[in-house]
């Protein structure tokens, strides 16, 4: 997830007069430091070579839950640079488009040019500004200037540059669990880390679709498709990693036979049953969904949410934890009753949902201290449903035990 400070900006500065180097100073609503950039890579064509200035006419504040979290020096790589995009601007007032796309009103909007800086550091991950309405003030000659075909090669060199930079982070964090075995995310067995790099490399790799899809909002589902195949091939040639070798043609006629086994026996079972047999549900899954429910809905009627308030606000953070883990635990889990524990070959996978349900139960508790903190909601209820969560990761943590003893009895003599 990305870090969007655009509206809590007061002005910045972004220097790149020197190649290869994005230095610059971000003033944030309400704080007396600027923040710092220090950055590897260059921008865009337009912004190359240039020093630029700009100035929100309408700061707020950052949301509460970001205050703390945001670094005040940002050290990283540059992203995607420019002064340049195209994007739709609406023709309507702000407090007018939820009225418009709740009711599915057509909505007027022109074509105009959007101030995009993103770049990734090492406190805070993806971080980006998205403006159409600063004031923008750039020098009246560059430093130097970048042809097409450099630019074409910056675009590149800032993806490798990105890669490389994820990977070492990603890397850096896997050996400080390693190390620090109080660790509940620390890998126990060989297949948990592989299966956990596996997961951060598909992590990554959604992360850049979804990047490359804000900036195609017209994009329908042969354009998603592309855009993943475009993407894997860059993630593969930046990891330096072998082409997939072309199947044989006896594999071919393997894989072909496969499929009409597996469409037979499909076939062959609706006939016999009517309709596929439905997937147990597993009651854990069961109770998280339910609760994510109930509490969007308590939430709803009591009107403890504002009208518009941003993703980071406790009580999305705590209600969109719970959803979020009962998806991981979905996937994880329904249907287990039939072989579990799971065996060692489908075990990695499933302790990386269950990691990742914990994760996002410890999202959700830490947007309920923080609504508790702010005294958003009713004390009695923040208390009934900390217990409530807390017993929903017990029994998490106590699924992910299970799997780990079957990946270290698969193992037995890893030194984890």
């Amino acid at each position: 997830m990305a870090w969007r400070i655009a509206d809590s900006v007061t002005k910045g500065e972004i220097d790149n007069r020197t190649r290869d180097r994005v230095t610059g100073k971000i003033w944030i609503y309400e704080r007396e430091d600027p923040v710092l950039l220090e950055l590897t890579g260059n921008p865009h064509r337009d912004l190359a070579g240039q020093y630029l200035r700009f100035v929100n006419p309408d700061p707020k504040p950052l949301p509460e839950q970001m205050q703390e979290g945001f670094a005040g020096e940002q050290t990283g790589v540059v992203g995607d640079m420019t002064a340049a995009r195209k994007v739709k601007i609406p023709d309507i007032p702000d407090d007018q488009i939820v009225h418009y796309y709740a009711n599915k009103i057509p909505m007027p909007y022109h074509w105009g040019n959007c101030l995009y800086l993103e770049w990734h550091s090492v406190r805070n991950g993806r971080v980006v500004i998205e403006a159409t309405d600063y004031q923008l003030t750039v020098e009246p000659e560059a430093a130097w200037t970048m042809s097409e075909d450099e630019e074409k090669s910056q675009h590149t060199a800032n993806a490798r540059a990105m890669a490389n930079f994820m990977n070492t982070l990603l890397e850096a964090a896997a050996q400080e669990a390693q190390d620090d075995p109080t660790d509940d995310d620390a890998p126990q067995s060989q297949a948990e880390a592989e299966a956990d790099a596996e997961a951060a490399r598909m992590d990554l790799l959604n992360d850049r679709i979804m990047a490359r899809l804000e900036k195609e909002p017209e994009a329908n589902a042969a354009d998603y498709a592309r855009i993943m195949r475009e993407e894997r091939e860059r993630l593969r040639r930046e990891r330096r990693e072998p082409e997939p070798e072309p199947l044989t043609p006896e594999k071919e006629a393997e894989r072909a036979e496969w499929i009409d086994a597996m469409n037979a026996n499909f076939e062959e079972a609706m006939a016999k049953e009517g309709e596929p047999p439905e997937m147990e549900a597993d009651p854990l899954f069961e109770h998280c969904q339910e609760l994510s429910g109930r509490v969007h809905d308590e939430i709803d009627e009591n009107g403890w949410l504002p009208e518009g308030a941003q993703a980071e606000h406790p009580l999305n953070e705590l209600t969109h934890g719970i959803w979020s883990a009962a998806a991981k635990l979905a996937g994880a889990l329904n249907g287990r009753f039939e072989d579990w524990p799971p065996e060692p070959a489908f075990a990695g996978n499933t302790l990386v949902r269950l990691k990742k349900a914990r994760g996002y139960l410890a999202d959700a508790l830490a947007g309920l201290d923080a609504a508790e903190a702010d005294q958003l909601c009713r004390p009695a209820w923040l208390g009934d449903l900390r217990l409530e969560l807390q017993a929903i990761r017990s029994s998490v943590q106590d699924l992910i035990d299970e799997v780990r003893d079957v990946l270290r009895e698969d193992d037995p003599d890893l030194p984890f």
